[in-house]
């Protein structure tokens, strides 16, 4: 029996015979190594995550202020970082480093899946952009079949590669490069969708993650001392209990900060006259001040009979419980993952905090859900993209569209027969 399948048989019986991967290097700068190195390791640790998390916010809060566009390149580049880091894993595990052709098609693949998901972002956002493009308008209009075309094309390499003796690790990495896709792309996808539905949909639910792994992260050094999962023995009562109330209450006033601005609550919109993108519009009534009577249990706590708070600020609640309850189980599923190859971290991008993936592993679920939740208890009929749709048709199309919905008004009495228009 070759080596090599050997050691995929031993893979498959049991977790603890899975082949270990070199642990990533410590890329911890040498100036921060020297002024911590009286520290314990315990300290040490805390202040080299602390002081490469604040330079982490300080750098976002500059892409926010860039604007919606450039927030849009950072997920791209997240969405790229977090594909290679788990298909690098992929290829160290199996040892999968000389299979023809497979780092090559690992990268088609994920070209592929982004075609397909931006060229739909592009059709849907961007129809008058698009309509006034010639050499666009074949690529949106044909965009699905060309999309399958070019992931049949990848399918059809990935079989003529197919060598013997080699036939299990290639389907092993076939099926991990598909994972990857779904984990890393759709949900990258799902991110940008939130975000155009305007940037407090985007940045509530990033900071509301973000806000219960750093407060979970400090109730748990001071506090804890109950372990809450086996799959991640620091992970302590204390802390999840800590980020939940501390996330809870940030998301709340985090809100009423960001709904008081047009920036951050109007639907991103691209202006092809402009060829900008625009956040202008006059709010949506979850975005206007409304005034609130405060349960009778506790209007005797805080004296208060009424209250005044943006409708947003209680979808917030909703957002922050999801962030704290639910979202760690991504952190979890992603410490499963790691004790599964016998990996501390994803990678060593970042000193202190391991790979990107570490660090985004509890947003791809957010993101889902919160595009669950839009879509099921926010989005309503929208007549702006309506409109954009019609001006695509063609003229005798938009004409009898107009005649059937002048037809239907008159019907119900909003429009005079004799209206002549």
């Amino acid at each position: 029996v070759d080596l090599e399948e050997r050691l995929c048989e031993l893979d498959l019986r049991s977790d603890s015979d899975v082949p270990d991967v070199p642990p990533p290097t410590d890329s911890t700068p040498e100036i921060l190594k020297k002024a911590l190195s009286g520290l314990s390791a315990r300290w040490k640790n805390w202040w080299i995550r602390g002081i490469l998390t604040l330079a982490m916010i300080s750098g976002f809060f500059l892409i926010i202020y860039l604007g919606s566009f450039m927030l849009m390149l950072l997920v791209l580049s997240i969405q790229v970082k977090c594909y290679h880091e788990i298909i690098t894993i992929g290829y160290r595990v199996y040892h999968s480093y000389d299979l023809p052709w497979f780092r090559s098609l690992s990268w088609y693949f994920l070209l592929c899946v982004n075609y397909f998901f931006y060229g739909e972002t592009v059709a849907d956002y961007f129809a008058t952009f698009v309509q006034r493009r010639e050499q666009l308008q074949f690529l949106i209009r044909y965009h699905r079949f060309i999309s399958f075309a070019l992931y049949l094309t990848g399918f059809c390499m990935f079989v003529l590669s197919l060598v013997k003796k080699h036939y299990r690790l290639q389907f092993y990495m076939f099926a991990w490069t598909h994972v990857t896709l779904l984990i890393t792309v759709t949900q990258s996808h799902l991110v940008i969708q939130n975000l155009f539905e305007g940037m407090i949909w985007f940045l509530v639910p990033i900071s509301s993650v973000i806000c219960n792994d750093i407060t979970a992260y400090i109730f748990g050094f001071f506090f804890g001392r109950t372990p809450l999962i086996k799959l991640s023995p620091k992970k302590t009562w204390e802390g999840f209990i800590g980020g939940f109330f501390s996330t809870v209450v940030f998301g709340f006033i985090f809100s009423y900060f960001l709904a008081q601005h047009q920036y951050f609550v109007c639907p991103v919109e691209y202006n092809s006259e402009t060829n900008r993108f625009v956040t202008e519009c006059e709010p949506s009534e979850l975005f206007q001040m409304k005034k609130y009577s405060v349960p009778p249990l506790l209007q005797a706590v805080l004296g208060w009979e009424t209250v005044n708070m943006y409708p947003f600020q209680m979808h917030s609640f909703a957002l922050s419980t999801f962030a704290s309850l639910i979202g760690p189980f991504g952190g979890f599923f992603a410490s499963g993952f790691k004790r599964a190859f016998k990996i501390k971290d994803f990678a060593d991008t970042i000193p202190g905090h391991g790979g990107i993936m570490d660090r985004f592993d509890c947003q791809y679920l957010m993101a889902t859900f919160v595009h669950v939740y839009i879509t099921s208890f926010i989005r309503g009929p929208n007549p702006s993209k309506l409109l954009k749709q019609l001006l695509i048709l063609q003229p005798e199309q938009q004409l009898s569209v107009y005649k059937t919905l002048k037809s239907h008004l008159v019907e119900k009495g909003i429009l005079q027969p004799s209206l002549r228009g």
